[in-house]
């Protein structure tokens, strides 16, 4: 079974890897479907050991129940808050920033690159089956790494893209390795999809109107017909010799 995985994950480096013909859509980095601009921000909580994390979110929970009028574990509230204190920490003002932070992480986290918005582009990843859209359209969720909604938690909004099929396509498996063009567009979208541990959120920033789309099978196939073109052309050149002489 690990064979067979990392052989997928090489055959998805080689279709990220393989050259873009003069003419065809520009092919995208995954980085580049995020809004930079908003990727820097103050985080006070990075500097946070976990164990600091996690007492901070005790002590704000419990002042929470308190303004609600709550009973409270006092105690636990004054040695928590006086742990935190004596690390250095500014308590009150942490939790006074909580939810402005929580609001950066999440800009930064669906934000969308407006400079890809609308265009033509070619995006290479592992393809994740979903249901059909309402109006019958085959859809399917395309994300930089295999395990991406299953053994790992969703990648940020901005690094997931729901694609729009073509008639002629549809994943065979969960991350089957693609690369697809199409036209790309910012419109966020929320659904639940079932995946292999269960019903997952599947939040994506982006769609595709996917137009073409190049697997395994088809690079292989394109493989074989060149060999094949090749062989004919040398034949004939090599009868055109023998004419001569």
């Amino acid at each position: 079974m690990r064979s067979i995985a990392l052989r997928v994950v090489a055959i998805g480096f080689l279709i990220a890897a393989l050259p873009v013909a003069a003419g065809e859509a520009p092919h995208l980095d995954w980085s580049q479907l995020m809004d930079q601009s908003v990727q820097s921000y103050d985080d006070p909580y990075r500097e946070l050991a976990r164990d600091q994390l996690i007492s901070l979110v005790t002590v704000a929970r419990l002042r929470e129940k308190a303004e609600r009028g709550e009973f409270i574990d006092e105690d636990r509230l004054s040695v928590e808050t006086a742990s935190l204190t004596a690390a250095g920490i500014d308590v009150d003002n942490l939790i006074a920033q909580r939810w402005v932070v929580a609001e950066r992480r999440e800009r930064a986290a669906t934000s969308g690159n407006k400079e890809v918005d609308g265009r033509e582009v070619m995006l290479s990843g592992f393809a994740i089956p979903a249901p059909m859209d309402d109006d019958g359209t085959a859809t399917a969720y395309l994300v930089a790494e295999r395990g991406m909604c299953s053994h790992m938690p969703p990648p940020s909004p901005n690094q997931m893209v729901r694609l729009r099929l073509p008639d002629h396509w549809r994943p065979q498996a969960i991350y089957e390795p693609v690369r697809v063009s199409g036209l790309l567009s910012i419109a966020p979208t929320t659904r639940m999809v079932r995946v292999v541990d269960g019903l997952v959120p599947m939040r994506a920033t982006f769609t595709m109107n996917v137009s073409s789309v190049e697997t395994p099978g088809s690079l292989r196939g394109a493989e074989v017909s060149q060999h094949m073109a090749s062989k004919a052309s040398h034949s004939r050149g090599s009868a055109k010799d023998k004419h001569k002489h």
